[in-house]
């Protein structure tokens, strides 16, 4: 046998064994699958078949659905055909409803805010109104889903709400007409300061660039800005496509934006900018915080590894996954994590690790010896593995354990709904603040209300006693300790004059926006925020702005 035979040969056998060992593989996959599926279907069939209780076979299948993708991670999600208008929501910011916000306290639902010009708004609802009835309905103990899907329906339809309103001894009817709902993604734009612009992004639906563009074309037009702070603080994020195309309004055509990489080749795909820019050299802030995510984070990680502009606030949630919506049978759609993005330096900014899970199930996170390092266009090094990391971090002043009682207890909304119905107006929402007479009325009316709290001393020194306890401690030290408890008790009685400053910030806000709505909110808060107070600094001293994108600055 000649060599060459041989060597035929083996390169054959080789082949041979190489697609068994696929073949093999695919059958094995294939039967696991199929195995799997059938007993689930047999499982289904006996529980609707013998369960002793009725059983309602799509809410059932739901939860085995949901309990089945949440063991991925939590942007992997069913939508039955009774949650497209959800579903259209998330897209496209519209639905079908009244347009108002809600929320549940002590088991009715109550409407937190309504928006401007919409609805609920133009039928007088108010923030603070308590929902009693929809339609003749009883809403007590209704969850907020259950009344949302009441308030939700087609446009130009009716419905009767009956409330009950704060300071009114008995309750009223309202009948609002539901609107085909858009919720805009830019909800106010501004002037922060003279030159400077001011834009706050809310969302990503597919009409979010054509909303900044709008906006920043109208801040030049009108006012001439040289500097723009674009606010991304609380967006969760949304569709790609539009992070891509707000970056464009930035940088020029054909530069790289994001990359994206699946197990599947159809996935692995690179956005580039495809308009001409508005302004390629307006000096640019870029505000995040913990709550910005995804499409947030593409704009914001883009534009620091661009250095085309100075990210400010603290670090952002760290979503480097992208997902795709598929259609499935009845109407019914599923979004499905299918790759994970990676911005211009070539780092993915994804914190958690869905494939690798601790023993409660919890995903973990990348550890920083593993984060790795990369670099902007301008050689400034950026870490990839745990969101956007800003060049100037603001650390807010911490809650203090009043505030957050008061807010948890929603005491402050309260008092804000009391306050509207005596009050016809506060003027200028960007300079309002709340008075010494308005506070003092406001701790009268906490007089007599649960706002009970426990604070950091407090909590470690019930530990201590504990410690005491168990160790047997002399009495004397006992004895002590409760009078250090006693002193901590009389030193509770003055937070409200102590962190008057802060519960006084947060009561501005509230009291702004039954006014002046959500606008109302965003205008106060820009003239008062730490991080809008730095974006400001930095924007009026351009030398410290372009040493932050030379890397020659630090804020430490």
């Amino acid at each position: 046998m000649s060599n060459k035979y041989k060597s035929s040969t083996k390169w054959i056998a080789g082949v041979i064994t190489i697609v068994s060992i696929g073949l093999f593989s695919f059958q094995d996959s294939y039967f696991e699958i199929s195995k799997n599926l059938d007993i689930f279907v047999s499982v289904y069939k006996n529980v609707n078949t013998y369960y002793v209780d009725e059983t309602q076979p799509g809410e059932l299948m739901k939860t085995g659905i949901d309990a089945m993708l949440k063991k991925l991670d939590p942007y992997t999600v069913y939508y039955p055909e009774s949650d497209i208008e959800d579903y259209r929501f998330m897209t496209t910011g519209q639905y079908g409803g009244i347009g108002a916000l809600i929320s549940r306290k002590k088991g009715f639902v109550y409407i937190s805010e309504p928006y401007e010009n919409f609805p609920a708004d133009k039928a007088g609802l108010r923030a603070g109104d308590k929902i009693l009835m929809v339609d003749g309905k009883s809403a007590e103990g209704k969850s907020t889903s259950e009344i949302s899907s009441f308030l939700k329906g087609e446009p130009n339809t009716s419905l009767v709400i009956t409330i009950e309103r704060y300071g009114e001894e008995q309750p009223r009817e309202v009948t609002v007409t539901r609107e085909e709902i858009k919720i805009k993604d830019v909800p106010y734009y501004g002037l922060a300061e003279e030159k400077t612009g001011y834009i706050k992004l809310n969302g990503f639906t597919e009409s979010a660039s054509a909303e900044v563009k709008a906006a920043l074309k109208d801040l030049k037009e009108k006012h001439q800005i040289t500097s723009l702070v674009l606010d991304l603080r609380g967006n969760g994020g949304g569709l790609l496509r539009e992070a891509v195309s707000i970056v464009g309004l930035f940088v020029p055509v054909g530069t790289k934006v994001v990359e994206t990489k699946g197990k599947l080749t159809d996935w692995n795909q690179t956005y580039f900018t495809t308009a001409p820019p508005i302004d390629t050299a307006i000096n640019l802030v870029v505000l995040i915080n913990g709550s910005s995510a995804s499409a947030s984070e593409i704009v914001s990680g883009t534009i620091q590894d661009l250095d085309r502009g100075v990210i400010i606030g603290s670090n952002s949630f760290g979503k480097g996954l992208v997902q795709q919506t598929r259609d499935l049978k009845y109407n019914s759609k599923m979004k499905l994590t299918v790759a994970k993005y990676y911005i211009p330096s070539g780092r993915c900014i994804q914190r958690l690790d869905y494939s690798h899970k601790d023993p409660n199930g919890k995903a973990m996170t990348v550890p920083d010896s593993l984060r790795k390092e990369f670099k902007t266009i301008g050689g400034r090094i950026v870490l990839d593995g745990a969101g956007i990391e800003p060049e100037v971090k603001v650390e807010g002043p911490i809650a203090s354990s009043i505030l957050i009682s008061l807010v948890q207890k929603q005491l402050i909304f309260d008092y804000a709904n009391a306050f509207r119905n005596t009050h016809d107006s506060i003027g200028d929402p960007s300079t309002y603040s709340v008075s010494n007479e308005d506070y003092d009325d406001f701790k009268k009316f906490l007089e007599g209300k649960d706002y009970d709290y426990s604070t950091e001393t407090e909590r470690l020194l019930k530990r201590l006693e504990k410690a005491v306890e168990e160790e047997k401690y002399a009495e004397q030290i006992q004895k002590d300790l409760a009078k250090l408890e006693t002193a901590i008790f009389k030193n509770k009685a003055k937070d409200l004059d102590l962190f008057q400053d802060q519960i006084r910030k947060y009561m501005s806000g509230e009291i702004v926006t039954r006014y002046h709505y959500q606008t109302g909110r965003i205008e106060h808060n820009m003239h008062f925020d730490e991080d809008m107070l730095e974006a400001k600094r930095i924007l009026a001293d351009l030398d410290a702005y372009h040493a932050i994108l030379n890397g020659a600055y630090s804020d430490k």
